[in-house]
């Protein structure tokens, strides 16, 4: 690769039932760079998403307890998660199944069985269109109505610190790199930030934090 793969900081959950695509894709997924946190199922994916943010999710669609398609639809409706592409493996290639995933709330279908170096390309495909998104909506949000919240919200230095960096586009693990503490501090720093401000995900945080003069 010309450039420094964006997978050296990005976190990937994937959940399958399947343990040896699990096995085989995680590999490959950490080998290239990615740190990769993995579920059985949908129910099982929803448990980690209240502890951890990850910055995509990759997911089968057949799988027991919650299939894909209910698990993303929960994600969609969770503002803290609605923002995270999504990306569906399933073994049913037809129009209509494709159609449907996407419909679901998917952002990239792809067929199994599947090249590994496709299915990297389609993440970092995923994760730069996202990271443009970010940067879109911030621009934007300097121009248009100021986000609302309650006066008289008082961050500590230490959040201060989180919430510049957030608004520089700096993913967690970044952070945590730059201030030297654990991925799981910064986000709790970033949960606290958000009860705070009643603000919903760290689009609307990063904005917040560029419109008040605190970035």
């Amino acid at each position: 690769m010309t450039e420094p793969s964006i997978g050296a900081q990005k976190r990937l959950l994937l959940i399958d039932d399947d343990p040896n695509l699990i096995l085989l894709v995680k590999d490959y997924l950490e080998f290239r760079g990615y740190e990769v946190t993995t579920a059985e199922n949908g129910r099982e994916a929803l448990e980690i998403l209240e502890k951890e943010m990850p910055d995509m999710i990759i997911c089968d669609v057949m799988m027991p307890e919650m299939d894909g398609y209910a698990f993303v639809e929960q994600v969609r409706k969770d503002p803290r998660t609605n923002w995270i592409p999504v990306l569906f493996l399933s073994a049913k290639g037809q129009s209509q199944d494709r159609v449907k995933g996407l419909n679901t709330g998917a952002d990239v279908y792809m067929v199994k069985p599947f090249e590994p170096e496709e299915l990297v390309s389609q993440v970092e495909a995923s994760l730069k269109q996202a990271g443009r998104l970010l940067q879109h909506q911030l621009k934007l949000g300097t121009n248009g109505p100021k986000i609302q919240v309650p006066f008289d919200v008082e961050l500590t230095p230490t959040e201060t610190k989180v919430v510049q960096l957030v608004a520089r586009g700096m993913a967690n693990r970044e952070i945590a790199e730059a201030m030297k503490v654990s991925q799981r501090t910064i986000e709790s720093h970033v949960s606290n930030m958000l009860a705070k401000t009643g603000l919903h995900n760290r689009t609307e945080l990063a904005r917040w934090a560029i419109e008040s003069k605190r970035a």
